[in-house]
């Protein structure tokens, strides 16, 4: 077959920047940024969207999307995000944040966020480690995981357990869909894709607030090869945060 003849069948989705990245080899945000981009190219969002990044490893994400972006001081996403959607109703707004910006410093604008029912869409980070500022423990991170501040992995008893922030959302009553997804497979990578798709159509519908948690690799902070790191997340990660929909009030039960 002639190279003129040949159909393209994978390229860049117009809602990415063509340009190179700075994270991590192994790190999940890549793949995640593609595969938002791939349903905002495929949904027509693109020119309608207007994304929310914060501080953290996350804060870079205008670099890389090609459509508009604010960036919210840290902790504060989901209070900007709820601004714009209120003043720009016709426009997909969705923040893209990490565990330690959703879940620690932005813990009230979070649960505040999604008690109110905010029409927003989360896309939520969780590599159970503060990245950005040198791997200290997050509020996600997992019993016994070493960590900058927990040299000896994190006791229950000192540090309290992992906060899981999809399953305490989902006990708000307008809350709409959580789902926790991972990108350790095709078959895993897909079924995000699926998930942050569905966030956006219960936006564009107007049904409420919706959050996709994705479970990534930190290599260098897990002290882990980029293998070994994808392969930990479903070893070990997945028994303290289990892959499924967590709540969906578009089904016939709410699956909370």
């Amino acid at each position: 077959m002639s190279q003129a003849a040949m159909k393209r069948i994978y390229s860049m989705p117009e809602s990415l920047k063509d340009t190179s990245n700075h994270y991590c080899p192994g790190c999940g945000h890549s793949v995640v940024h593609r595969i938002l981009a791939e349903v905002l190219d495929e949904m027509g969002l693109r020119e309608r969207t207007i994304g929310v990044a914060p501080v953290g490893c996350a804060v870079l994400a205008y670099n890389y999307f090609n459509f508009d972006m604010v960036e919210a001081p840290h902790g504060r996403a989901l209070a900007v995000a709820t601004g714009i959607k209120r003043v720009q109703p016709d426009k997909l707004v969705l923040t893209y944040q990490g565990d330690g910006d959703l879940a620690a410093i932005g813990t009230a604008e979070t649960i505040h966020a999604a008690n109110r029912g905010e029409k927003i869409s989360t896309v939520f980070i969780n590599n159970a480690i503060y990245g950005m500022t040198g791997g200290q423990m997050a509020p996600t991170t997992i019993e016994g995981l070493w960590s900058t501040t927990t040299p000896g992995g994190r006791d229950l008893d000192r540090d309290g357990y992992p906060i899981d922030i999809s399953r305490m959302l989902a006990v708000c009553p307008r809350t709409v869909y959580i789902e926790r997804c991972a990108i350790t497979s095709p078959k895993n990578i897909r079924r995000a894709k699926r998930a942050i798709r569905k966030s956006f159509e219960i936006q564009m519908k107007g049904l409420g607030f919706s959050l996709v948690e994705i479970l990534s690799p930190c290599p260098t902070n897990w002290k882990m090869s980029p293998k070994e790191a994808w392969m930990w997340i479903e070893k070990v990660l997945e028994r303290t945060y289990p892959l499924g929909v967590i709540k969906d009030l578009t089904e016939s039960g709410d699956g909370g």
